[in-house]
């Protein structure tokens, strides 16, 4: 964890709490929620491959592979495609060297997709990622003060779209709704971290929420409790967010009966 990629320098991952953190969020995908889980092997060669979401986008039958960002992280890819192979899914690859594409920028809504240009993504990732999903309009939106578009906003609920408060956040929420022919329900949570939760629909289920917990984000926990429908599901990422990791970061969702 000492060589993994961090916007700003601060406190050292305690890597203990970080597998006890981990292994309490696979368990409630796998444990809790009756999900298939598929986990990759670990690399010690690629410190940030436990960010399994950038390497991949994946709707319907359809995975794009995508070529991120960051020089170091690109190998990671090869663990995913043999991943999304097993599951016989299309695989589309991204090999044009002039496109950067990173998951935490592509925000699906189940009706478009949001891709935010940020250091990690460009116009030509976007571009390719349009080519592949068709179906789906693909808007752009500025990312300046953070990683990823994704770490200040992601889908709540099936109409909802959880955002941070900073003045970034609400900018590119602003640009989101003046790109889209759909009016989406917003859920302004005070910090921008706390943005990123992973909504789930499961049959058996119904709505389910995973969120970050109150011990972190106080504030913003309670604007998830306002959420009666749905299942709330606190998990911890605080050794994971020290370097610029948060809840959607960790997992690829694939709507796919299991096998």
């Amino acid at each position: 964890c000492r060589q993994a990629l961090r916007s700003v320098a601060g406190p050292e991952v305690d890597f203990a709490r970080a597998e006890r953190e981990y292994q309490l969020y696979v368990g409630v995908l796998r444990g809790k929620l009756g999900l298939q889980v598929l986990e990759l092997p670990a690399d010690e060669s690629l410190p940030d491959c436990v960010f399994v979401e950038d390497v991949a986008v994946v709707c319907e039958e359809t995975a794009l592979l995508t070529r991120p960002g960051a020089p170091s992280r690109r190998k990671e890819v090869e663990a995913m495609k043999r991943a999304l192979e097993s599951l016989n899914l299309n695989i589309v690859e991204m090999v044009d060297e002039n496109a950067t594409l990173d998951g935490g920028d592509v925000l699906f809504t189940g009706r478009e997709f949001f891709v935010g240009l940020s250091r990690r993504t460009n116009q030509r990732g976007a571009e390719i990622l349009a080519d592949t999903f068709k179906d789906y309009a693909v808007s752009t939106v500025p990312v300046h003060d953070s990683l990823h578009l994704k770490s200040f906003c992601s889908m709540a609920g099936p109409n909802l779209i959880a955002i941070g408060s900073s003045e970034a956040a609400q900018k590119a929420l602003k640009t989101m709704q003046q790109m889209s022919d759909h009016r989406y329900d917003k859920l302004t949570v005070p910090d921008d971290a706390a943005a990123n939760c992973m909504y789930l629909n499961i049959p058996s289920k119904g709505h389910v929420l995973l969120h970050r917990a109150p011990e972190e984000y106080p504030e913003s926990a309670k604007v998830f409790e306002k959420l009666k429908d749905h299942m709330l599901i606190p998990i911890a990422a605080t050794e994971l967010a020290k370097v610029d990791g948060s809840l959607t970061c960790c997992s690829v969702l694939i709507n796919k009966a299991s096998e």
